[in-house]
């Protein structure tokens, strides 16, 4: 053939050239037509690969087939045939839209019963089985920030059906750009009917038709939580309460839109609500909070109200009607005066209250105080903060008033002295938890105190950040609390050694857990007594700040507390001397070790602390400048269980 066409091989084929040396003996071959001499550059044959179809003007590429091209009338009731939810998952990682078709199928909207015809009875029994899993509803997702949006809730709404279904939802935040809306809830409707806690969290762009569909296909639903949702009002709210008889537990803060018709509905229709929870919702009233608590009184045991506009008519229906209420808290509320205090207290409906918490109420007076501690017997925990008006008669009638009183807290109570404080101390007598905490009057007087008898039920006494309280006061307490185990006297930098050695002295019963820090005035004198006299009793010891405290007091602390598992000696004048003293001692099982900021430990600890970190779960070194860094990166190498803060 080469022969014939004239050439040898590939050696003589030049590309773009003629292949015959005789120009006629083409005509032999090829046709050139009479007018053209045409000539070609060598190319490669296109490759076609999809089917033909010739006619008599040619032929032209058939389209391919594909499911993309039904419509979605035609892929929901494909979908709605899908056997599981295994199935359905997998289909909803195709494609945006196959995901947000699945997620608008409502559970009784699959065609479950068509399918079971085909299986055998044991396999329908498994099926059953599978039915009952996917409504358990114990599975929980929580979306933040960015990661809020309708295609993520879309898809939760699917992938949770065949994995025992959602329980709980919370959505902090939304995606600025393509947040979460109502289609998003609407798709949770569908696909979890199970659904029994919704947390939303600063969420704009939901409104009442997003929680209707909630309300609608969700009627399991027992806690609701809605914090800045403008655009959720008393609609979605009522229709929450007709839909969803369950509800337990609701929370509602910052929805300007929420009022007291959705409180009176919520009473009305939620016969099971045992708690609440308002907070600066302007548009919550008298009204709203009346109807409320009138119509859940038997059952209704957490109330918290802050920063609303209610008045003296609110506290009188609580205490009227509270008959249930155990845990109460009001906050910031300024238009409430003495005379609703007072009227709560003679309500004589809070016989149940055991925790009760009043914030920055400035109607809180000592006549109103004196009544709520008479017209609730059973209770046991108080905390008074920012109470301005509050003086040490008020104090003391109150504590002698609530017999069942064990704890009692407050907070920036500038008018109580010492006068109240140990009156308070010694007419509790079923008090075992007591803190003032930034009470500017509470500080040492000249003049005499009166005789008061001892508070033998006291186990733990906090007094921090209160600037007058010293030696005095201190000598005192060890007389008057003798059965002391945890003290906090951090930030009292008027106590000095004289004052604490009585205290010392004094508790009888061994104490456990020592708080002093910011005490810059206490030495190591006064920590060799403490682990002399309370070793055998002592598990933590705070020390931060106390800078007279150096390396005699850790040694004293190593040979005689034998239980010390939490030791703070941040910022004081430590070694590596009295880091290797701590190593040395064989009867100490250090848990937490804090000592950051302390210049004086160097890398030569490192083999102390190694020993040590057979039992630390916890080491502090930051602001250590003398620990380089691959003393540290050698410790968190050694010591893989113990979480090292450089």
């Amino acid at each position: 053939m080469s022969k014939l066409l004239g050439f040898a091989g590939n050696d003589d084929f030049c590309p773009g050239g003629s292949i015959y040396t005789n120009p006629k003996e083409p005509s032999l071959f090829l046709s050139r037509g009479n007018h053209a001499d045409v000539f070609f550059t060598p190319r490669k044959r296109s490759r076609i690969s999809g089917p033909f179809v010739f006619s008599e003007e040619g032929f032209e590429q058939k389209k391919p087939v594909s499911i993309d091209v039904l419509p979605d009338e035609c892929l929901f009731e494909i979908f709605k045939r899908l056997p599981g939810g295994e199935e359905r998952s997998a289909c909803a990682c195709v494609s945006k839209r196959w995901l947000t078709l699945l997620s608008n199928i409502h559970r009784d909207e699959f065609c479950s019963n068509t399918t079971n015809l085909l299986l055998n009875p044991q396999d329908e029994v498994t099926g059953n089985k599978d039915q009952e899993v996917e409504s358990c509803g114990y599975l929980s997702r929580s979306l933040e920030g960015k990661k809020a949006t309708d295609v993520r809730l879309a898809a939760i709404a699917v992938g949770t059906a065949s994995r025992g279904g959602l329980g709980k939802l919370t959505i902090r935040g939304s995606n600025s750009g393509r947040g979460v809306t109502n289609l998003g809830l609407r798709a949770i409707s569908h696909g979890c009917p199970s659904l029994r806690v919704l947390s939303l969290w600063n969420v704009s762009s939901i409104g009442d038709e997003g929680l209707c569909e909630i309300a609608n296909r969700c009627h399991m639903l027992e806690k609701l939580d809605l914090s800045q949702c403008p655009a959720i009002s008393d609609k979605g709210l009522v229709a929450i309460a007709k839909k969803c008889p369950n509800l337990t537990d609701l929370s509602l803060e910052s929805c300007s839109n929420i009022g007291n018709e959705g409180l009176q509905a919520i009473g009305q229709c939620c016969p099971n609500l045992k708690s609440i929870s308002i907070k600066n919702c302007p548009l919550v009233g008298d009204q709203g909070i009346a109807s409320l608590l009138s119509s859940v009184s038997y059952v209704l045991t957490k109330v918290k109200l802050q920063a609303l506009a209610i008045t003296d008519v609110s506290l009188a229906v609580i205490g009227h009607y509270g008959k249930a209420i155990t845990d109460l808290v009001l906050t910031s509320i300024p238009n409430v005066t003495e005379r609703g205090f007072w009227v709560m207290g003679n309500g004589h409906g809070l016989q149940k209250l055991k925790s009760f918490t009043v914030t920055s109420c400035q109607g809180v007076t000592d006549t109103g105080l004196e009544a709520v501690g008479k017209g609730c017997p059973n209770l046991k925990q108080f905390c008074l903060r920012k109470c301005l008006f509050i003086s040490d008669s008020g104090l003391v009638s109150f504590c002698k008033a609530a017999g069942s009183l064990e704890s009692l807290h407050l907070e920036e109570c500038h008018r109580i002295t010492q006068y109240g404080f140990f009156g308070a101390l010694s007419t509790g007598a079923k008090l075992k938890a007591v803190a003032f905490v930034y009470c500017l009057g509470l500080k040492d007087l000249n003049l005499g105190l009166p005789e008061v008898s001892p508070c033998q039920s006291l186990r733990s006494l906090s007094i921090r950040n209160c600037p007058g309280f010293g030696n005095a006061g201190l000598a005192l307490l060890g007389r008057l609390c003798p059965q002391l185990q945890h003290v906090d006297f951090s930030g009292l930098e008027g106590i000095t050694d004289a004052g604490f050695l009585p205290l010392l002295e004094n508790c009888e019963a061994g104490l456990v857990k020592v708080n002093l820090s910011g005490c810059v005035n206490v030495t190591d004198k006064m920590v060799s007594s403490m682990a002399k006299l309370h070793g055998w009793t002592l598990e933590m010891v705070n020390l931060e700040g106390c800078k007279m405290i150096s390396d005699a007091g850790l040694v004293a602390i190593t040979g005689n507390c034998p239980l010390l598992s939490d030791l703070d000696v941040s910022r004081c004048a430590i070694t590596d001397f009295g880091i290797a003293s701590l190593a040395c001692a064989d009867q100490l099982n250090l848990q937490i070790l804090a000592m950051s900021g302390c210049p004086l430990v160097s890398d030569k600890s490192l083999p102390a602390l190694v020993k040590m970190g057979q039992t630390l779960l916890g080491l502090n070194l930051q602001h250590c400048k003398a620990i380089s860094s691959s003393t540290v990166d050698r410790l968190v190498e050694q010591l893989w269980r113990c979480d090292i803060l450089s």
